[in-house]
C-alpha cells in the first residue's frame, strides 16, 4: 500500500459489435502493460454500445456469459496487471432489466468488486439526441469501495459525476481514488466535464481516473473523450483528447495524505438542517 504505480486508461470508441470490441481492447491491454502499467482502466460501455433497445437486450448476457468480461480478464491475467473494466453490459436479476455494471479485477484475473451506476441519464438534449437509461437499466442501490495493492478505490461510473455526496461518502469511506468511466455525450463534456472531474479530485482528496469514450459510434452517437487523470489537488496529469488511445501516468498514493494534511475539509463535515 502507498507504493507508486503507473495507470493507464484506454480511450476507445466502442461499437455494436461486442466481438470487434473486444478484439480492439484486448491487445491495447498488453500494449498498456509493455509500456509499464500496473493498473489498466477501460471506459464505460467497453464491451458494447449498442443504440436500439431491442438489440440491446438480445445481445446482453448474464454475468457469468458476458465474453467481454471472460476476454478483458483473461487479458488481465496474461498481463499481469490489475484492470478497471469501466462498465459492461450485463442482464440483472430484475425481470426485463440491465445492469450497467463495473468490475475490478485483479493481476490474476479475478473479480475483486461490482458496482452497478446508481445515478441513470434521461434527458432530451437541444440537438436531438434522446437518452432514457431508465427504461434499460435498474438502478445500482449500493456504494462499491475496494482495497487494491496502491490503496482503496471508490467506483462510480458516468454520470455519477453529477452527484458530489456519492464521492464524498467514497471519501469518507477512505477511498484513494475514484474511478469515473463514461461515455459522456460531446455538448455536456465540452461544457462541464473536465471542471466536475476536478471538482470530485479538490472536494475530497483523492485521485480521480476517469477513461472515456470519444468519438462518433454507430448509430450516430457522439462522445466527448478527454480521458482523464486528476491529482488530488485537482492538477489535470493526462488528459486523452478527442481520439483513441492511451494515457499513463505516475501516480504517488502519498500524495493523497499529504494534500489533506494541507486542506483537511474531510475532517471539517458539520451536521444542518
Amino acid at each position: 500500500m502507498n507504493n507508486p504505480f503507473n495507470v493507464a486508461l484506454i480511450q476507445t470508441t466502442t461499437g455494436r459489435d461486442p466481438e470487434a470490441n473486444i478484439a480492439a481492447i484486448v491487445p491495447q491491454i498488453a500494449d498498456a502493460a509493455s509500456d509499464g502499467a500496473d493498473f489498466v482502466m477501460l471506459p464505460e460501455t467497453a464491451g458494447l454500445m449498442e443504440p436500439e433497445p431491442e438489440l440491446l437486450h438480445a445481445k446482453a448476457r448474464a454475468e457469468d456469459d458476458t465474453t467481454a468480461l471472460i476476454a478483458f480478464s483473461a487479458a488481465a491475467a496474461r498481463a499481469g496487471v490489475w484492470l478497471l473494466i469501466g462498465s459492461l453490459v450485463v442482464r440483472s436479476e430484475e425481470a426485463g432489466k440491465l445492469a450497467n455494471r463495473s468490475f475490478l479485477v485483479d493481476d490474476a484475473g479475478t473479480v475483486r468488486a461490482r458496482y452497478d451506476k446508481i445515478h441513470l441519464f434521461d434527458v432530451e438534449l437541444a440537438s436531438g439526441e434522446r437518452y432514457r437509461e431508465s427504461s434499460n437499466y435498474r438502478h445500482g442501490d449500493r456504494l462499491a469501495i475496494v482495497t487494491t495493492p496502491w490503496g482503496v478505490m471508490g467506483m462510480t461510473v458516468c454520470y455519477d459525476l453529477r452527484f458530489p455526496d456519492q464521492y464524498r461518502a467514497l471519501a469518507k469511506q477512505g477511498a484513494h481514488f475514484l474511478s469515473v468511466p463514461s461515455a459522456f455525450t460531446r455538448p455536456t463534456g465540452k461544457a462541464h466535464w473536465h471542471t466536475l472531474l476536478r471538482a470530485r479530485a479538490i472536494e475530497n482528496g483523492c485521485y480521480v481516473f476517469a477513461p472515456a469514450q470519444c468519438g462518433e459510434h454507430e448509430g450516430g452517437r457522439q462522445t466527448y473523450g478527454h480521458s482523464l487523470i486528476i491529482d488530488p489537488w485537482g492538477e489535470i496529469i493526462a488528459d486523452g483528447g478527442e481520439t483513441p488511445g492511451i494515457i499513463m501516468a505516475r501516480i504517488d498514493p502519498v500524495r493523497v495524505d499529504a494534500v489533506r494534511a494541507q486542506v483537511p475539509s474531510l475532517q471539517h463535515d458539520q451536521p444542518y438542517s
